[in-house]
């Protein structure tokens, strides 16, 4: 099937021959004739690069009236770079279709830059949740006239704990718009967005519902957990043409990694939620430049990513929600391009690949990391390439043939072969020459603690009877729906590991964290004292103890609520806190 036979206007085919596209992608080959029919909500499943924004982008603008000068159309995503991703390819698309304005709202920007926009015109907003928010309150936006509203990357929102965001905007539209929903995986979240906001919506899959694209190539090595690094540093060098991204759990660990990387000599960098906007557009930038080989990323921070042609994703850590292992490899092989995703697995998290392989579709191939001659063969052959293939600059090089001649006449053909080859392929022998096998033997697999793992003082960091509990008043009601996103939540505000972490119990309006101790102190000095949804953090030791593996009701919990009454009200509780931690 053709663009023409899709039913698209002249003006917006011209577009899209001038951009480049030949063939409609199955995603918008299935969506865009529904879309254009204009008479159902919509929920389309596809991987990310499969072509999405076109999809919905294009029946949009032929559906926008330019003369009626309102905001017709919003698109909501998760994140900044999405966000103008997005925008740029409706503006691309519209080239040709007079009088359709777009304009991006994003955090990290200048807010009065993007109110004076609105105010000249605009038929399409593309905004993150909370900016949407922001410019709502302002009385900047209204949505009154929108008769379609897209959520793209809809999961991803919810991971990032947009719901109530979502749910508010919703509520700001009108009952009779079309709700158009595009997500890479179906949770729970998401289902209950479109059983409450949509009405007997069309549904389309591409592949296998939360499966992973087709073409991407999924692996796993069992390591030891020090030897994490030096796994992926073989990897990197045995693909020596590799353009890819590393994922992190935490922005410390993202730190490190880029940081052992650059010291070793790899052009790597790292994007973490300690960057500043500007400092993300710059590692952004070189990134897309490809004049970073390597990016090390938090799944927070790299989320809304796309960037052509990345060749491998490694997994340095498994992520908490399993569902961000379809986000992070989709990183890869997009339009229709393969690539590679590779899990850096200690042998105590192996027991994870079944969650990994039955969430995406797929079996994962256990591989070994290389040898240190496997590294020195390929990269001796990838150096043989090169020099079959460099371009000579004979006029350059003409000033200077006659001394080269001149100090190289002493050697024969073979020795200049051998030295020129000796002078790329030395530091790979240096490295190398000594490599041991890090592989883990998968028969030798045992449940336990990683040899490198530092235990908590109860054990296992999972054990149900960690002796360090920790109690925090945030829970469900502040819109953390799952673990991961309280988990995220903790390590983004306090800078401590998630690893340092144990068993987390998430309730209503309240949560324990089993944790280190020294962790556990950092939290206590780094959270108590700041704010979620106007109400101050409270962070404390707990005696509380689960019996049983149940959830029992904490003593903490009944006291602090004999003591404050409503579950706002923590002052009693934080006076009471400060007057322990001064007898202590």
């Amino acid at each position: 099937m053709t663009f023409e036979e899709l039913g698209l206007s002249k003006s917006i085919l011209k577009a899209v021959k001038e951009i480049g596209f030949e063939q409609p992608s199955e995603i918008q080959e299935k969506s865009i004739p529904v879309l254009l029919d204009n008479e159902r909500d919509y929920v389309g499943l596809a991987q990310t690069g499969t072509g999405k924004t076109a999809a919905f982008g294009l029946p949009m603008i032929q559906q926008i009236d330019p003369d009626y000068r309102a905001i017709q159309a919003l698109v909501l995503c998760p994140t900044r770079e999405l966000c103008l991703q997005i925008a740029n390819e409706l503006e691309a698309y519209s080239k040709y279709t007079e009088g359709v304005n777009v304009v991006a709202v994003y955090g990290g920007a200048s807010i009065t830059d993007q109110i004076r926009k609105i105010k000249k015109g605009v038929n399409i907003v593309v905004g993150t949740p909370g900016r949407t928010i922001d410019l709502i309150n302002r009385k900047a936006l209204s949505f009154d006239s929108v008769s379609k509203l897209v959520l793209d990357e809809a999961d991803e929102m919810l991971n990032m704990g947009f719901q109530e965001d979502i749910d508010e905007i919703l509520k700001s539209t009108p009952p009779f718009k079309r709700t158009w929903l595009f997500s890479a995986t179906m949770p729970k979240e998401v289902e209950k967005i479109a059983n409450n906001y949509m009405e007997d919506p069309f549904k389309i899959t591409v592949g296998t519902k939360n499966s992973s694209a087709k073409n991407i190539d999924h692996r796993y090595c069992l390591v030891n957990g020090r030897d994490k690094y030096y796994a992926l540093r073989r990897f990197i060098d045995v693909y020596p043409g590799m353009f890819g991204i590393v994922f992190t759990r935490t922005r410390k660990e993202a730190k490190d990694v880029a940081e052992k990387l650059m010291n070793d000599g790899y052009n790597a960098d790292a994007l973490h939620g300690d960057l500043s906007q500007a400092q993300r557009d710059t590692v952004m930038g070189k990134f897309r430049k490809r004049n970073l080989q390597v990016l090390v990323a938090t799944d927070v921070a790299a989320r809304g990513i796309d960037v052509d042609d990345v060749t491998h994703v490694f997994h340095y850590e498994l992520p908490d929600e399993i569902e961000s292992y379809t986000h992070r490899s989709g990183r890869t092989a997009r339009a229709g391009k393969s690539g590679m995703s590779i899990a850096l697995i200690s042998p105590t998290k192996s027991s994870r690949i079944k969650l990994v392989e039955k969430q995406i579709g797929k079996k994962l191939e256990l591989i070994k990391a290389p040898t240190g001659e496997d590294i020195c063969g390929v990269q001796l052959m990838n150096l043989i390439k090169n020099v079959q293939n460099v371009e000579v600059n004979e006029r350059g090089i003409a000033p200077y043939v006659a001394q080269i001649h001149e100090h190289l006449k002493d050697f024969s053909k073979e020795e200049l072969v051998e030295r020129f080859v000796s002078v790329e392929f030395n530091r790979f022998l240096k490295a190398y020459q000594k490599a041991g096998d890090i592989n883990v033997d998968p028969g030798k697999v045992r449940k336990g603690r990683d040899r490198d793992e530092k235990p908590s003082r109860g054990g296992r960091r999972d054990s149900d009877a960690n002796s360090n509990r920790v109690f925090i008043n945030v829970g469900k009601m502040d819109g953390f729906e799952n673990k991961g996103q309280l988990l995220g939540f903790i390590c983004n505000h306090s800078d401590i590991e998630g690893t340092s972490v144990g068993k987390i119990d998430l309730f209503d309006s309240f949560s324990f964290l089993g944790i280190e101790e020294e962790s556990g102190q950092q939290l206590i000095e780094k959270m108590n004292g700041k704010r979620i949804e106007n109400r101050d953090i409270r962070v404390e030791f707990s005696d509380d103890k689960p019996k049983g593996g149940k959830k029992g009701k904490r003593k903490t919990e009944s006291r602090g609520e004999r003591r404050g009454g409503k579950r706002g009200d923590d002052r009693g509780g934080n006076r009471n806190f400060k007057e322990r931690r001064k007898r202590r």
